[in-house]
């Protein structure tokens, strides 16, 4: 059996797109930063609660265990990737679901999202001042 040959493919051309002389590379606001890094400690937590609620030796099923399983990460995303008035709604809201959470399951899995919670507030105080 034989291959066709490769016919040749000419990359010169894109390597030649100009580009503004004023181009900068994309950067994130501190803001940003900050909602991404809630994001990601959120969704890191909320994976350590998941893996207590299934393990062998489980965490009980109550209100705190279960809103810290399921809205965190959901909230911080919303908070970090939606528009301008979507985005502050969802980092109170998710403020409000960490302290709550919080409340209830510091004797267990709660403190796993304290640095979550810091991270959220402070890039909720940088939507409040991009705002005004």
């Amino acid at each position: 059996m034989t291959t066709p040959e490769a016919l040749p493919v000419d990359i010169s051309s894109a390597a030649s797109i100009p580009s503004p002389a004023d181009a900068r590379p994309a950067t994130a606001s501190p803001t940003r930063r900050w909602l991404l890094a809630a994001l990601m400690l959120a969704g890191a937590a909320q994976l350590i609660t998941i893996s207590a609620l299934v393990s062998v030796d489980p965490l009980a099923v109550t209100w705190w265990s279960l809103l810290l399983a399921i809205a965190p990460a959901p909230l911080a995303a919303a908070a970090a990737f939606a528009p301008a008035p979507v985005n502050g709604l969802a980092a109170l809201a998710d403020l409000l679901v960490l302290v709550a959470g919080i409340a209830g399951g510091i004797l267990h899995i709660g403190l796993f999202f304290v640095p979550a919670l810091v991270a959220l507030a402070v890039g909720s105080v940088g939507l409040w001042r991009e705002r005004t």
